[in-house]
């Protein structure tokens, strides 16, 4: 496709890392883009706001920042009657929705594939009217994202969040919840339920296939205890075939309406924004967006 007019919103939370960010897109972008306008979120909600006022005027929104910045970016064009094509610029600390698309984490590649015009339609997930990109999540996900050290994630990056994560096993409790999955009920108690669009977490692939984001479904997990075997398998090469876990405290379906039910209200995270809770009320939007992708990697 043909970029004659394009926004490029950024988030620069990271300092003066961020700045290094856009320039390097913008030295490649810039180029090939007859107009290029530059607009950086001072605030949360500021991405969901700018999508929604200058998106239909532009042919692509540029999101560089990580997967909370999408997440905000993405509720805003998700309302437009005619959407623009988007395109993700890692720059974050984990990326995993860039990751899920099979882009490259470095922003100058991202960016030079991006202008070879390659878009797909992706599904989104539509949670208690929020969309999300990559995950909806509660119980052990969420706690980890509330227990990273800001500090520690500005100076280690994505091992905070595996240093959170061991922290949290240590202290997880199990909840009971209901679910009905396709109309299909299940009833247990578990540490984390991981309702997946994408195939990326922490910065690692999840066993799930590639077509993930275009297959009308999610992937659920439910951990009914965790440790570090749970973990490896987790995060072990995704095998030939169908995955199913060797692990009996590992739960897995895929469905594409959900009602989940906690006996207590429990807090979610989204795309690692933590602002919704349970109950809830989960389902797919078919190829909602159209994305731009490139290289032999990309989904």
């Amino acid at each position: 496709m043909e970029i004659t007019k394009a926004l490029l919103i950024h988030n620069d939370a990271a300092g003066s890392a961020a700045g290094s960010l856009v320039s390097s897109a913008v030295a490649v972008l810039a180029p090939a883009i007859k107009e290029l306008d530059i607009i950086q979120t001072s605030g949360p909600g500021d991405g969901e706001r700018i999508c929604l006022e200058r998106g239909s005027g532009v042919d692509v929104v540029f999101i560089l920042g990580g997967d909370g910045t999408v997440h905000e970016c993405i509720n805003g064009l998700t309302q437009l009657v005619h959407p623009p094509v988007v395109g993700v610029l890692p720059g974050g600390t984990c990326n995993d929705f860039v990751r899920s698309l099979g882009m490259p984490v470095d922003v100058t590649q991202s960016a030079r594939m991006m202008l070879e015009g390659r878009t797909i339609d992706i599904d989104l997930g539509y949670a208690n009217g929020r969309v999300f990109t990559n995950f909806f999540g509660v119980g052990l996900i969420t706690e980890t994202s509330e227990n990273i050290d800001p500090n520690l994630k500005g100076s280690l990056g994505k091992l905070s969040y595996f240093i959170s994560t061991l922290q949290t096993i240590r202290s997880a409790v199990p909840f009971a919840f209901e679910m009905e999955a396709d109309g299909k009920l299940i009833q247990d108690e578990a540490v984390m339920i991981y309702i997946a669009n994408g195939r990326s977490l922490g910065s690692s692939a999840l066993p799930f296939a590639q077509d993930a984001l275009m297959d009308g479904q999610f992937d659920i997990l439910i951990i009914r205890q965790t440790g570090l075997p749970l973990l490896r398998e987790l995060l072990a090469r995704k095998p030939e075939g169908e995955w199913q876990p060797k692990n009996d405290s590992i739960l897995y379906y895929k469905a594409r309406n959900i009602k989940l039910r906690t006996a207590e209200e429990k807090q979610a995270d989204t795309d690692g924004e933590v602002y919704l809770s349970t109950p809830v009320q989960i389902s797919v939007l078919d190829h909602k967006l159209a994305f731009l992708v490139g290289g032999p990697d990309a989904i």
